[in-house]
């Protein structure tokens, strides 16, 4: 006869696996995964290079979204705010010393392979963009009697985001490799487009928080069907550039079926998988796919 525990162990491993899941998606460890494939597959925008992909590289974008993303999960001013039901909100606020850790740990390391691979020579280039990461979400700015973070200028929220991200996947490998940023224009519009849209997933998650709090993005002026429209003609634009440059039609075809079904399934009562897994899963596709292909 089946001993209690054997009866037990199913639940107790999917408890386990639901807390494993929990962990790589809410403290942005699946997030800053699919910056650095992003950032790997950018290396192939060069594809005489030596060396090919530069794995130090890779693992400072790695390290560097970890600390941006836990940085703002972390905000003191975040911690006092309810969690009105979302479980990812919940989780963070109950593991913010981890994450405060999580965040630390990956600021050692991006300081350690931002000294010793000499980035610092390009640090004028990258200040502005390390200033905008890690000051999206501090209110620092006074406006109309309130103070503001960069990320309620209205529209400006997920055009930042986009630019940012596009920008380090791109521009980082384009450094390394001593190449101007010109040959990779094609590819940081392309990459921008698509997060584009993506970002606009998020707004739409966020909708009824940022219309309380006054943040103009495309839910909040263009409603949540008219927030899609703008999604998919991003979306769209990505994937034109992405055939004027040349990317295999099945790559091209899969990222837009997978983007475009987020899009149009997303609506703010989406449980936390639905965009941690899913929404952010889609910035995967391409690169993973560019890069098994090559």
């Amino acid at each position: 006869m089946d001993s209690p525990a054997s009866f037990a162990a199913p639940g107790a491993g999917r408890g386990i696996a639901r807390r494993v899941l929990d962990a790589v998606l809410f403290s942005s460890v699946w997030l800053a995964g699919a910056a650095a494939a992003q950032t790997a597959a950018s290396f192939h925008r060069w594809p005489t290079a030596a060396g090919g992909v530069n794995g130090r590289v890779v693992a400072l974008v790695f390290a560097a979204t970890l600390l941006v993303y836990n940085l703002d999960a972390v905000l003191p001013f975040k911690h006092r705010q309810p969690a009105a039901g979302s479980g990812r909100k919940a989780w963070q606020q109950r593991h913010r010393r981890a994450l405060a850790v999580l965040a630390g740990a990956a600021a050692l390391a991006a300081a350690y392979l931002f000294l010793a691979d000499g980035w610092w020579h390009y640090l004028p280039a990258l200040l502005p963009l390390t200033v905008l990461a890690l000051v999206y979400s501090w209110p620092l700015v006074r406006w109309q009697g309130q103070r503001r973070a960069v990320r309620e200028v209205p529209l400006l929220k997920g055009f930042l985001i986009a630019g940012v991200w596009s920008a380090i996947t791109v521009g980082l490998p384009a450094l390394a490799l001593h190449r101007p940023l010109a040959e990779a224009l094609g590819l940081l519009t392309q990459r921008f487009a698509l997060v584009l849209a993506l970002t606009i997933v998020f707004d739409i998650r966020d909708l009824t928080r940022d219309r309380a709090a006054g943040t103009r993005t495309f839910p909040v002026v263009l409603g949540v069907a008219g927030a899609k429209a703008a999604a998919l003609a991003f979306l769209a634009a990505a994937m034109t550039l992405g055939y004027e440059r040349g990317v295999p039609p099945l790559g091209l075809g899969l990222t837009a079926l997978a983007a475009a079904a987020v899009i149009l399934l997303a609506e703010e009562r989406r449980s936390d998988y639905f965009f941690a897994l899913w929404a952010d899963g889609v910035l995967l596709v391409p690169a993973v796919l560019y890069l098994v292909g090559s």
